[in-house]
């Protein structure tokens, strides 16, 4: 592979026109079809084999034209302190204010709270219910403000008005700002880390480009594959992610090698052969962990897994043909103005400039190489690995117990802030009517059986008979009279309970309901099943938990096998996995401490403790996973390159460190800087996700792959690239680490002709670019006025495993 990928890398440096022009092709034809597409759809959220949605599937099959899921809106009146809303000025500002709601053009109904009896017993507070005749995303804007000025007619009468209810949810989301928050700060870290504007906005540029055609092409198929708005929001945030790191990797290695003095289309070739073999095959643990998401069998998770997959694959495209082409455009501006301004005047980085002599610049790079920061670390790990391991591992493992205690839900208005008026219309409904009146369970009973069996009787009194067993269950404060469909053999009625929708006591609830029911309807001959938002929670917490363990098995074990051809080793791929797993348990755990129990929860400006977003396991799971091999393969694939080619063990894992660190560490806080822009959102569950990711990639690229990982391979030393032979055998021979590249003789003056051009490039670049970069000093490895001569690539390795 790193033979393919280094001709690749060279063709796309010397093609550079072609392959920039091939890719401004594609953005403009994506694009253009995107503008002429009907665009994603709405499609509504469905779970297939939970109980919740075959009992809204039944709903809709009965009652034809009252859609199970359209939205609805709660208008929440309270009167002022001493007073009821039944006196005769307040009912009469309310009814006025449900009759004006009633003539919107998206509005099917507006119950009045006065003949609904929807007024508590107190009578200091009542409800209107406005339902609509589309779904929460098709309720239009002026709908809502429609709303709004209804709610302050009555305000003006001295009432206090809150709405809540599916219709205020305008979509919400990030809007952009933590996607901007989060390229800022990546700018920041590639200008530190590489010292160059050029090199700082190149992974930038090819970034915005990868993940502009992956948005528009999901555009474009989104009507016909049925994607919804919020199936690219996984997309775009990976997209960016990983389009900035597999760009960073390579050029990076592109740095490496000119600083090593070879010419620019040969280094660019060695970049894109060994760290693009790299990426490759990153990016195919990446796809694997999010296109596992269909192991969950929920469609709109494996939708929104299948076009993040789709992203990494577009991101490692670009990685592999769009930036050595722009390397061919920018052969020097990459560079450290420090080495433009010496080398490239000396001639030491033109064409030819690989020399043999100068023992004084041999030392002079070595001891920049030696003396980096990630040396110095690699080697202090290596003196205590025991005691590193032993400390990363407890600290992990006390992060992850909290993770025992996990409660799933999914969080509603109970979570916002209460600066929200759908907050406030919760707590005013939570006290005037019970806590459990925001989560009453829907009750839909199918009574065709008891038509046709004579000892049950009629279809009415097999309703009454269930409707009446249900009020008895303890823990149901009312139950509402049941409603029919016009066949009279299927009704609905709702049960409220007396505990809050995500109190553990309503999940109990819920289950003895359930549990009683064969009973029941041998006794009515008609069937029902409990759905309602509180019940579907409920059901989908169950169904993600059930399928987690699955899952993890899935991507683990086709991880593992990935990374046994990678390193050709047993024991590394087993560790790399270990590794995950106390990351993303501690990530978890520290969800839970923040958000569940509520600990430093002020500090993420988290108002409202509960339990854990139900698919936030899954999320977390598939995309740390994908992004913690990321670094596993960046990091331990320069460490195996270095064992191959002769160095002792505890000697590869410094020369990964010297090599890899700094931009591993550069690429996480990339990472953590794209999810942690999350944070500062104000929704609960944007919240909750950028912590959970920021956690795990701060755990995972700080404490298991700095820490554990040379912590490990210290101890087992060789032990660790140990394979058996027959495996050996089996096993495809991927040649991730380049070992192929140091055997062929150099193309250099193959391809003397075609790299006429690039002189020129070179030599103009150089002095086009003196001025336009900053040095830092922070590049170790290309620091140096003049780059330490290497040997060519017609050397041949000293060891071959």
């Amino acid at each position: 592979m790193a033979g393919f990928l280094s001709r690749l890398g060279r063709l796309a440096f010397r093609r550079r026109w072609y392959v920039a022009l091939l890719w401004v092709g594609v953005l403009a034809c994506v694009g253009l079809s995107a503008l002429r597409a009907p665009g994603t759809s709405d499609e509504e959220f469905s779970m297939p084999g939970i109980e919740s949605q075959k009992a809204f599937d039944l709903m809709e099959e009965r009652f034809p034209g009252a859609a199970a899921d359209g939205a609805t809106a709660r208008l929440v009146f309270v009167a002022p302190d001493g007073q009821k809303v039944t006196a005769t000025e307040n009912k009469k500002a309310i009814e006025e204010t449900v009759d004006s709601l009633a003539d919107g053009s998206q509005v099917a109904g507006a119950a009045d709270p006065f003949t609904s009896r929807a007024v508590s017993e107190d009578g200091s507070t009542a409800y209107a219910t406005v339902t609509y005749k589309v779904q929460a995303a098709e309720v239009t804007d002026g709908s809502r403000t429609a709303l709004e000025r209804a709610a302050d007619h009555a305000r003006d009468a001295g009432l206090t008005v809150e709405a809540g209810g599916s219709a205020m949810d305008s979509g919400g989301g990030p809007g952009g700002v933590a996607e901007i928050i989060g390229v800022l700060v990546a700018a920041v870290v590639l200008l530190v880390t590489f010292g160059s504007l050029v090199a700082a906005g190149l992974p930038l540029l090819t970034a915005v480009i990868g993940v502009a055609v992956t948005m528009f092409t999901i555009t474009l198929l989104g009507d016909a594959l049925g994607l919804s708005t919020s199936t690219g929001t996984l997309a775009m945030m990976l997209g960016l992610a990983v389009g900035i790191d597999y760009a960073l990797f390579v050029v990076s290695r592109y740095r490496e090698e000119r600083a090593k003095g070879r010419d620019p289309q040969d280094a660019a070739g060695l970049a894109v052969g060994t760290a693009g073999s790299a990426v490759v095959f990153a990016g195919l643990t990446v796809v694997i962990a999010l296109a596992g998401l269909t192991v969950v069998g929920i469609p709109m998770l494996t939708k929104m897994g299948l076009t993040a997959a789709g992203a990494v694959v577009v991101a490692v495209l670009v990685a592999l043909t769009a930036v050595p082409a722009l390397l061919g455009f920018w052969p020097n501006a990459v560079l450290p103005r420090a080495v433009r301004k010496g080398a490239i005047r000396k001639g030491a980085i033109r064409k030819g400039a690989v020399r043999k002599g100068s023992e004084r610049g041999e030392k002079a790079g070595a001891r920049t190489s030696a003396d980096n920061l990630g040396t110095r670390w690699a080697r202090f790990v290596l003196r205590r690995p025991l005691p590193v391991l032993l400390l990363g591992v407890l600290g992990l493992g006390a992060l992850a117990v909290p993770m025992t205690g996990l409660q799933l839900g999914m969080p509603g208005d109970e979570a916002k802030p209460t600066s929200t008026t759908e907050r406030r219309a919760y707590d005013a409904l939570a006290e005037g009517f019970g806590p459990g009146f925001n989560g009453p369970l829907t009750i839909v009973v199918d009574a065709k059986g008891a038509a046709e069996t004579a000892e049950a009787g009629d279809p009415k009194a097999a309703v009454a008979a269930i409707s009446q067993k249900i009020a008895d269950t303890k823990g149901i404060v009312s139950v509402a009279p049941p409603y029919f469909n016009k066949a009279g053999d299927t009704a609905v009625f709702s049960a409220t309970p007396s505990t809050s929708p995500t109190d553990e006591k309503t999940k109990t609830l819920v289950k003895t309901i359930r549990d009683g029911r064969p009973a029941t309807e041998s006794a009515t001959g008609a069937t029902f099943e409990v759905t309602g938002t509180t019940a579907l929670n409920i059901d989908i917490a169950e169904k993600v938990q059930a399928a987690l363990v699955p899952y993890l098995i899935t991507i683990v074990g086709l991880a593992v096998i990935l990374l046994l051809i990678v390193f050709r080793s047993v024991l590394v791929p087993l560790k790399a996995a270990v590794g995950f797993l106390l990351s993303v348990l501690a990530a978890l755990g520290a969800v839970v401490v923040v958000f569940q129990e509520g600990h430093a929860a002020s500090l993420f400006g988290v108002e409202q403790t509960g339990p854990i977003m139900s698919l936030m396991p899954i999320f977390l799971v598939g995309i740390v996973f994908g992004l913690a091999m990321d670094y596993e393969v960046f990091l331990v694939s320069r460490m195996r390159e270095s064992y191959v080619h002769g160095e002792t063990a505890r000697e590869a894992v410094v020369s990964g460190f010297r090599h890899s660190a700094r931009v591993v560490v550069a690429a996480a806080l990339i990472m953590i800087a794209v999810f942690a822009g999350f944070i500062g959102e104000s929704d609960s569950m944007i919240k909750m996700i950028g912590f959970g990711l920021a956690t795990a990639v701060l755990l995972d690229a700080f404490v298991v792959r700095m820490a554990l990982v040379p912590a490990v391979l210290g101890l087992l030393g060789d032990r660790a690239w140990w394979l058996p032979r027959r495996l050996d055998r089996i096993l495809p021979v991927v040649d991730v680490e380049g070992e192929a590249l140091s055997h062929r003789p150099s193309d250099a003056d193959a391809d003397a002709d075609a790299d006429a051009d690039t002189d020129a490039d070179a030599d103009a670049d150089a002095d086009a670019d003196t001025d336009t970069d900053t040095d830092t000093g922070i590049d170790a490895d290309a620091d140096a006025a003049v780059p330490a001569p290497v040997a060519t690539l017609d050397e041949p390795a000293k060891t071959r495993i």
